[in-house]
């Protein structure tokens, strides 16, 4: 498993990101809304989005997307997180299972298209994220 800080940007993701590579170098890859099969379950004002950006340089590793939840405000504490990748459905699971003890999961680890997810507050108000593309079996 990783760990990266991922950042949560409102709609100015991509410029964001390319300021960072302006910054770092390396090399940026941005996935919007409109190009992965999330834009099928997401509302036409959040296609230009993005959905997924990273940013490698070096030992400079830094993960983001644009504010993608209309239904929860975006407010101070909540637009940066760890980022916790890799690894199996299990280990994930059991990180989870014992970071949102005391604290608020916002999204309950599971299977989506793009791969195993979940996100949690922790009883600290740390915000987490999880991801691997290894599926659940």
């Amino acid at each position: 498993m990783t760990l990266t800080p991922y950042l949560l940007f409102d709609g100015n993701c991509k410029q964001a990101m390319e300021f960072y590579e302006s910054c770092f170098g390396g090399e940026l890859t941005t996935i919007p809304v409109k190009d992965s099969p999330a834009r099928n379950s997401m509302p036409a004002f959040q296609h230009e989005k993005i959905l997924n950006a990273r940013l490698k340089s070096g030992n400079v590793d830094l993960s983001a997307s644009d504010w993608l939840r209309p239904d929860r405000p975006r407010v101070p504490g909540n637009t940066v997180c760890l980022y916790l990748s890799g690894g199996t459905f299990k280990e994930l699971n059991s990180v989870f299972a014992r970071l949102s003890e005391g604290g608020e999961v916002t999204d309950p680890l599971k299977e989506l298209f793009f791969g195993i997810y979940g996100a949690l507050n922790d009883k600290f108000g740390v915000r987490w994220m999880f991801h691997s593309n290894q599926g659940v079996s």
